[in-house]
C-alpha cells in the first residue's frame, strides 16, 4: 500500500507544471470523483465545503474528522487516479494524526489554510509555517511525499492595508515553501497583472481559483500558474441545477 501511495504521490506532484496546469475541478462524493475521471482529468481534488454540505454539515470545521475522512477514503476507492483533499486547517489534528489519517484514507495530498475555518482570522505566518513543517515531517517520516498545497487567506479574508495584501502574500508563500510546502495558493486572487507578479515572486507551483470573473483556463496558464482549482464550483452549480429540477417536480412540470 505504501508504495503505491509513494507512486500515486510523486504523479501528483509531476502535474503541477507552470504554463500547463493541472485542472481540479472538485468533487464531494465517490459519484462526482468518478465523472470528474471519466472526463479525462488526470487527479482528483475534494472540496472541504461540499464534502461538509453532502454529509449534512457546514463548511468551517464543523464536519467531525472522522466523516470527512471516511469521504475521502470512499473517493479514493472510487478512482484509479492520485486524490488530494481539501482539510481546511487540519480539524484540530495533530500533523502526526493528519498525516496518518490522510494516508489511511488513500490521499496523497491536502490543502491547508492559513485563516481559522471558524472566525476567518487570520493566523500568523510563523505558526502556519510550523504546522506545515511538521506536516512535511510526519509525511518524510510515514515515507511517503504528498503533495502540500498552502493556501493563504490574506485575499478571501481582506486581512489589513489592500494595498499591501499582494505583498503579505509573497511573504507568506515565501515561509510556507520554505517550511516544506509544494505549491501556494493565493485563493481569490484573480487580476492578471497581480497574479503574473504573484507567480514570479515566489518562483514555485501557484494555484489558482477558478471562478466567474477570474481569467480563463488558457490565460491562468499563459500567467504561469501550475494549478488551477474550482473549489465549490460543481458543487454550487449542480445544487442550483437540482433546485431549479425541484421546483419544477413541485409545479408538477416535466424535468428537462
Amino acid at each position: 500500500m505504501t508504495d503505491s501511495l509513494v507512486d500515486r504521490a510523486a504523479a501528483l506532484r509531476a502535474l503541477h507544471r507552470p504554463c500547463d496546469p493541472l485542472v481540479l475541478p472538485n468533487a464531494w462524493d465517490a459519484g462526482t470523483a468518478r465523472w470528474v475521471v471519466d472526463a479525462g482529468f488526470p487527479a482528483v481534488a475534494t472540496s472541504s465545503a461540499a464534502v461538509a454540505e453532502s454529509l449534512g454539515h457546514t463548511d468551517g470545521e464543523a464536519t467531525p474528522p472522522e466523516e470527512m475522512f471516511a469521504a475521502v477514503a470512499r473517493v479514493t476507492r472510487a478512482v484509479n487516479v492520485p486524490v488530494t483533499a481539501d482539510l481546511e486547517r487540519g480539524y484540530g489534528l495533530r500533523p502526526a494524526e493528519l498525516v496518518d489519517r490522510l494516508l489511511d484514507a488513500g490521499a496523497v495530498g491536502l490543502n491547508l489554510e492559513d485563516s481559522d475555518p471558524r472566525t476567518g482570522a487570520l493566523v500568523d505566518a510563523e505558526e502556519q509555517a510550523d504546522l506545515l513543517a511538521a506536516v512535511r515531517a510526519a509525511a518524510e517520516a510515514a515515507g511517503v511525499a504528498i503533495v502540500v498545497n498552502a493556501r493563504i487567506d490574506v485575499f478571501i479574508q481582506q486581512a489589513g492595508d489592500p494595498a499591501g495584501r499582494p505583498a503579505e502574500a509573497i511573504r507568506r508563500a515565501r515561509r510556507y515553501l520554505a517550511a516544506g510546502a509544494d505549491c501556494v495558493y493565493p485563493i481569490v486572487l484573480a487580476d492578471p497583472a497581480a497574479l503574473r507578479s504573484f507567480v514570479e515572486a515566489v518562483e514555485a507551483p501557484v494555484n489558482a481559483l477558478a471562478r466567474p470573473g477570474a481569467p480563463a483556463a488558457a490565460e491562468l496558464a499563459a500567467l504561469g500558474v501550475a494549478r488551477i482549482s474550482y473549489g465549490t464550483g460543481l458543487y454550487a452549480a449542480t445544487r442550483a441545477y437540482t433546485a431549479r429540477l425541484l421546483a419544477a417536480a413541485a409545479a408538477g412540470d416535466p424535468l428537462n
